[in-house]
Parts: structure tokens; sequence; C-alpha cells
């Protein structure tokens, strides 16, 4: 993979227009609804959005540990494109190393993100790309969970 290509790409068409599919990916109480893939309850996160701000999200599975994760914001453009980068930490929003949850090597400390909004006929295109996964099973089981996580966000709008 080169650096400038995403490792992976995943899009959704949501029922909503763009103005509300933004919001979800800015407000806290919305974030929560959506973050984690199935299985996977999200905790309401700490959020600072503006370009140089983090985000703490954290998610749960019933009787498992919560898992945290900050997204610090590298560009925004409003109601158009959100650049961060993910990073695993503690409940604080510190930065941890994803061994010390019981992740592979293979997982990068620091995921880049691109996530897109265009509007379409039916709604708005939410598109995300991941950047920094070597290929093999970690790449595949990160492009799965964000299938799910984009699945969860779908549901947000629901078709009329």
């Amino acid at each position: 993979m080169s650096a400038t290509e995403p490792s992976f790409t995943v899009s959704r068409v949501v029922a909503a227009p763009v103005e509300r599919a933004w919001e979800a990916w800015t407000d806290a109480d919305l974030i929560r609804r959506w973050w984690g893939p199935q299985g996977f309850v999200g905790s309401a996160p700490r959020v600072d959005f503006r370009e140089g701000g983090t985000t703490l999200v954290g998610m749960s599975m019933e009787g498992g540990p919560e898992l945290f994760n900050t997204w610090t914001y590298t560009r925004i453009v409003e109601r158009r494109r959100i650049e961060f980068v993910s990073r695993f930490a503690d409940g604080s929003g510190a930065e941890i190393d994803p061994a010390q949850v019981g992740l592979p090597p293979s997982v990068p400390s620091a995921v880049r993100h691109v996530v897109t909004f265009e509007a379409v006929d039916d709604g708005t295109e939410v598109t995300v790309e991941e950047f920094d996964y070597e290929p093999g099973p970690m790449l595949e089981q990160s492009k799965m969970g964000q299938e799910q996580v984009m699945d969860k966000f779908a549901a947000l709008f629901p078709a009329k």
C-alpha cells in the first residue's frame, strides 16, 4: 500500500441531507449511537471538533472492557470533508500502544481517516477511507468493523 492510497474504503448512502449526516459525526450523542461494530455499544464521547482538536470515543461489548480511541482532526472542510488520525487511548484520552489492549503488532498505532460527504438524489453518500494498514488479517478485520460501523451509522437515518 502506498502512503497516498487508502488501505480500504467504505461508503453508505444515508436517507438524510448532508447537514444531518455531518451532524452525526460532530454531535456526541449521535456518535455514541453509531460508534463501534455490531455487538459493541458506544459510550458518550468527548468531542472537540475543530482542526487540531481531539475527540475521545469509547465502545464496549456487554461484560467486556471499554476500548477507547482518539480522533485528532487534521483538516475539516465544513459539510464536505473530515480528516483525522485515530489512535488507541485510555479512558483519559492518553495514547496507548495497541498491544496494551491485546492487538497484534501489525495494528498501526496511528490510522489516518478521510470522511467525505456528497449530496446524492436519495440523501448523502458518506465515504470513509482508512490508511496505514499492511495487507493481511488485521486490515480485513478493520474493514469488516468499519462496514458494521457504517451500517449502524446508516440506521440512524431510516428511509421514509
